[in-house]
């Protein structure tokens, strides 16, 4: 147990033993904000009403591996998720067209995965990304979508960019929350 690793999180055994939990391990796990956790072992029926009253958290398993299991999920939870970008789809930017109050629009075809309204945008040009932004407009035709699918044409507008060329490449994708696992 006391290998298991998550980045940021310090598993810290404070008492090990044999025999029954009793009321010390309570008072020690209380003292500390710790969590009991046993295998196949009882708990002393005054180790019982200490946990109670010092609302402590005991856990006792008969499974060796539903006890590691239980742990490693309990360090996991307890790392703030981690920040991914998840790619959601390419288009390629066909034709540039200027919209009066609007400014510019890019005309794409989906290459790739999908392109939604909201979605988090890279405008790459030459390998180089030009511009970053978020999808505000999206329609097919003249109709607002929420998404375009691969294989087909849209035209849309991102948030804080409007330098489209034919040819660039816009990347979509979302921002999602991952928990750690462990090691």
């Amino acid at each position: 147990m006391s290998s298991k690793k998550v980045e940021g999180v310090k598993l810290e055994i404070l008492h090990a033993g044999v025999g029954n939990i009793n009321e010390s391990d309570i008072l020690l796990a209380g003292a500390s904000g710790a969590v009991v956790f046993g295998f196949n072992v009882g708990m002393e029926p005054s180790a019982k009403e200490a946990a109670k009253r010092a609302a402590v958290d005991v856990r006792i398993y008969k499974v060796i591996y539903e006890l590691e299991e239980e742990l490693e999920l309990a360090l996991s939870g307890m790392l703030k998720p981690k920040l991914v970008e998840e790619k959601l789809g390419v288009v390629e930017v066909r034709q540039v067209f200027s919209i009066p109050k609007q400014g510019k629009i890019a005309g794409c075809f989906v290459l790739d995965g999908l392109v939604r309204r909201g979605a988090k945008a890279k405008v790459r040009r030459a390998d180089e990304i030009v511009g970053e932004g978020e999808i505000t407009s999206l329609k097919r035709f003249k109709n607002d979508v929420k998404e375009v699918s691969v294989g087909y044409e849209c035209g849309l507008g991102i948030s804080g960019f409007d330098d489209f060329q034919q040819g660039d490449l816009i990347e979509l994708y979302q921002i999602v929350e991952e928990t750690a696992k462990t090691k």
